[in-house]
């Protein structure tokens, strides 16, 4: 029987052939004294959901403004399918930007909302009713066209900005907190209608958020910068499972971080491993690395909560603590245990709630071990 070809999987950025559709080249802006960008480089490309994640004051949003033509670069180039876009005015770019309050026109229907732009440009008007149609359509908002903005819902006022935006079909759309109106319920969905509309128009998206479940959900990749720089750029999973550094490691999800030194290993250590002393008195980590790590060197091991079992009889594990359970965070479908395990350290460990609140065996002060594999964590030295 023949084998089904498995899904073709999208990673421009991995093929050297690929040209990217926006090219950041030793990018700095400054305002005054306070640099925002400071020398930054990063490619994009074609049909991308990339995000710019990071907390207020990072530069996410001056990047995304000197794409959309609001800011102009101090030094460095900004090209856009291989043209320098630095001379080109905000409204000469084949560029759209959504903003977080929509800016919908409220004396103007749905159908007139999006139809705006179009009215304004250089499409035949003979065209301009059947493009409408099709952004009504693809933002399911046919039945709502007569509408004012004040007679639909926060969610549906979102698809009309976005209809709007992607009417004169744009080789690129910059998206700035477009989620951050609506409910946590409504905006999970808007993710995943998202997802589906940029992947059916192909166009590519950029978004800047500061949430990171967002950034998580929707992005081919994510850029996670601080203080005007890229800390770490790579897909969600890449992200998620092996951060370049405490700082992506904390910012995203949950994490314990537990600093350590390299220890000299012994004959349990098995090869492409590495033993971190982090209490002289308990028994050091062992986790695999690519890398090996010179003796002494100091560094942090890395784990997340779910990777980390707990149980209250000790388990036959490459790794094991004991401690005694501080607290409990019940979150209906898992609960996380605060576990002390040495004086001021304190470990989480989640667990799926499988079983009925009454059949649970963990409460708190339960002596308790957690455990993991030696490749659960990431070792990491910055």
């Amino acid at each position: 029987m023949a084998q089904p070809k498995p899904n073709k999987v999208f990673a421009p950025w991995d093929d050297p052939d690929a040209k990217p559709i926006i090219q950041f080249k030793n990018v700095t802006k400054r305002f005054g004294d306070f640099t925002a960008i400071d020398n930054l480089t990063l490619d994009i490309y074609p049909q991308e959901f990339f995000a710019l994640l990071g907390p207020s004051g990072c530069g996410k949003t001056t990047l995304m403004r000197m794409l959309g033509g609001f800011e102009t670069p101090t030094e460095g180039t900004i090209l856009l399918d291989g043209v320098d876009i630095g001379p080109v005015p905000p409204n000469e770019r084949p560029v759209n930007m959504m903003f977080q309050s929509y800016a919908l026109f409220p004396h103007l229907s749905v159908w007139d909302n999006i139809a705006f732009g179009l009215k304004r440009s250089n499409m035949p008007k003979d065209q301009i009713g059947e493009r409408v149609e099709r952004m009504l359509k693809l933002t399911q908002l046919g039945k709502f066209a007569k509408r004012k903005p004040h007679q639909i819902s926060g969610g549906q006022r979102q698809r009309v900005a976005l209809a709007r935006s992607l009417a004169k079909a744009p080789k690129l759309l910059l998206l700035d907190e477009p989620l951050g109106a609506l409910d946590k319920k409504l905006r999970n969905e808007t993710q995943f209608e998202l997802m589906d509309i940029q992947e059916t128009t192909g166009t590519t998206f950029v978004i800047v958020t500061h949430d990171q479940e967002e950034a998580m959900t929707v992005a081919s990749r994510v850029a996670v910068m601080v203080d005007g720089n890229l800390a770490q750029v790579a897909t969600p999973d890449q992200i998620y499972e092996a951060p370049s550094s405490t700082y992506v490691a904390d910012f995203i999800g949950d994490v314990n971080i537990i600093e350590g030194v390299v220890d000299l290993p012994d004959a349990e250590v098995p090869d492409g491993a590495v033993s971190i002393r982090w209490s002289p008195t308990e028994a050091p980590i062992i986790a695999m690395m690519d890398t090996a790590l010179p003796t002494a060197s100091a560094c942090h091991f890395a784990i997340r909560p779910e990777k980390v079992s707990i149980s209250t009889e000790k388990p036959e594990a490459k790794n094991v603590m004991s401690g005694k359970i501080l607290d409990i965070a019940y979150l209906g479908n898992i609960s996380t245990y605060h576990v002390e395990v040495a004086p001021g350290l304190i470990i989480k460990a989640q667990a799926t709630n499988v079983r009925r609140l009454s059949r649970r065996n963990l409460t708190w002060d339960d002596h308790v071990y957690l455990s993991w594999t030696d490749t659960a964590g990431v070792v990491l030295t910055e």
